[in-house]
């Protein structure tokens, strides 16, 4: 059942506190939360977690403003700091034997005042099983690259910033697949969105792809997936825009804008700030390590892999 903390010493701008997988899950009870954002993943068994209200106790009898999750295998939640929450193994409380295993993370860094922007200030966020899939596999190459190169801090950071680029594109939102509206709305427009975010498509084009209203299409959207088609599509182009950034690192940031749909540079920069914090320049220069890094950089959430041998930043 390994674990793992990280360093004490918080200088990278994205640090584990601690990570772990296959985990015989006990039974856990936060009155106050946790201090820092915290993840959690069935990997067997199913687990059962109930988030309350942040002015609401545990042990109140009230329990209008909690909410209680059921984690499938390869099913996760994102837990905000000091929000009460409490799990335990579904399968005891149920007459079964059967343990629950888990993978889990939490996070720290220099730029954790910034994490809950990058959350959404959510208190909690819901990971299905298909975004699981590629967390697991992160959770795994960080605690590999714990147990074989503990001291190497960067390539820590990276292996935290991208398992947290993966959690935080996310809806805060699950859907039944199988859902009639989903399949005929929902999931053409998402189709349609990831084929063709580079070029110039508006909500009112995907609306007619799907046959049905503007509006209509807005309504449905936004109970799927909890926001806009406008804003999904925008949050999809500046997270291709983040990808390329780093990819990329002697391409202007004008030449990007065009790569993600953007005919204004004007326009994606302001844009990528309002949803980052930050421009582009200043995004590329926090993120890509400076020349002579040497080490291999995994962007998970782009499922990128790029050697960085010979990568400085520029000033656009």
């Amino acid at each position: 059942m390994p674990i793992y903390f990280g360093s004490n010493f918080e200088r990278e701008p994205f640090q584990f506190d601690s990570v772990g997988n296959d985990w015989e899950q006990e039974s856990v009870t936060r009155p106050e939360g946790y201090p820092l954002y915290h993840y959690l993943q069935t990997k067997e068994g199913v687990g059962e977690v109930t988030v309350y209200s942040r002015n609401q106790a545990v042990s109140d009898n009230i329990l209008s403003n909690s909410h209680t999750i059921e984690l499938q295998k390869g099913q996760g939640i994102l837990i905000a700091p000091n929000v009460p929450h409490s799990y335990h193994n579904k399968n005891i409380s149920s007459g079964n034997s059967l343990p629950w295993k888990t993978e889990f993370a939490t996070f720290t860094g220099t730029m954790a005042a910034a994490f809950r922007e990058m959350f959404d200030e959510k208190e909690y966020r819901l990971i299905d099983e298909n975004k699981g899939m590629d967390v697991s596999e992160a959770i795994n190459r960080a605690v590999e690259d714990f147990k074989e190169r503990s001291s190497d801090t960067q390539m820590l950071s990276l292996d935290c910033y991208g398992i947290m680029l993966l959690l935080s594109d996310q809806s805060n939102h699950t859907h039944d697949s199988d859902d009639q509206s989903y399949v005929r709305f929902i999931k053409p427009v998402i189709d349609a969105i990831e084929e063709s975010y580079m070029d110039d498509i508006s909500a009112k084009e995907l609306a007619d792809r799907v046959f049905v209203s503007q509006q209509y299409l807005s309504r449905v959207f936004t109970e799927f997936m909890n926001c806009s088609v406008y804003e999904y599509l925008t949050n999809y182009r500046i997270n291709k825009a983040k990808e390329l950034l780093l990819i990329n690192s002697r391409r202007k940031v004008q030449d990007i804008a065009s790569d993600v749909g953007y005919s204004d540079a004007s326009h994606f920069i302001v844009m990528f700030k309002k949803l980052t914090g930050m421009t582009p320049a200043q995004f590329r220069k926090l993120h890509v390590y400076i020349r002579g890094c040497n080490c291999f950089l995994y962007l998970i959430g782009f499922d990128v892999k790029i050697y960085l041998s010979e990568i400085w930043c520029e000033n656009e």
